[in-house]
């Protein structure tokens, strides 16, 4: 490992910590905006004011990683488009377990049954909270427009859950045109993530049954005279 890898990885072992919290204060403070409109303006400020400093610390870590990688912006951006995006749209942060989950799938030279449940775990984490914040950001956009049918943070809710698990009732859909650009990012990441679980699940129900076949003794198989 040369110098600068060895550099990226110390940066991203110390940010593991700030970026979640920083993640989850973004979340928390976009959330009260939209379900707790009705709070006085300096509450308000104040959820305005943790979401942006959580953003300026995305900005930063996104700079330092640039400025480790040695790479040009062009090749940067193309290298990272996953967290430039993300940089962009922080209410995607979830997706970062795309990231995780790309290399946890590199390392096929060790044992990988608890690394099959760390992906299930954090996919499962990844789907709700990314359905959470697509149905706060729908909600945002369609709460009082005329012929929405999305008019409570329940029915975004509902939405989201209909959306994510490809079920599509049909009976609550969003009609803003940013609302409905939210749904066709959020049926293609719900499609991703979930692929990843089922995915994981199978992958680990076979290397199971492989190891107890493997270590079954010759003659013991069921039905064996």
């Amino acid at each position: 490992m040369n110098e600068r890898q060895d550099r990226q990885e110390r940066w991203d072992r110390r940010m593991e910590a700030p970026l979640a919290v920083a993640s989850l204060l973004f979340l928390v403070g976009y959330a009260v905006r939209v379900l707790a409109s009705g709070l006085d303006q300096v509450w308000l400020d104040l959820c305005l004011t943790v979401t942006l400093m959580a953003w300026v610390v995305f900005v930063v870590d996104y700079a330092v990683r640039f400025r480790l990688s040695g790479l040009g912006p062009l090749r940067f951006v193309r290298a990272h488009l996953l967290g430039t995006v993300i940089l962009v749209l922080p209410l995607l942060r979830p997706l970062q377990m795309v990231k995780i989950y790309d290399r946890i799938q590199r390392r096929r030279d060790q044992p990988r049954l608890s690394l099959y449940g760390r992906v299930m775990a954090y996919s499962s984490l990844t789907v709700a909270l990314l359905g959470f914040a697509c149905a706060l950001a729908v909600f945002q956009q369609e709460r009082g427009v005329p012929g929405a049918t999305i008019r409570t943070f329940g029915d975004s809710v509902w939405w989201a859950a209909e959306t994510l698990t490809t079920v599509g009732y049909g009976d609550v859909t969003p009609v803003t045109p940013i609302g409905r650009t939210i749904a066709v990012g959020l049926m293609a990441c719900g499609v991703a993530l979930i692929g990843a679980v089922t995915g994981s699940f199978s992958s680990w129900l076979i290397q199971s049954f492989t190891r107890k076949d493997e270590k079954r003794p010759p003659g013991g198989s069921p039905g064996a005279s």
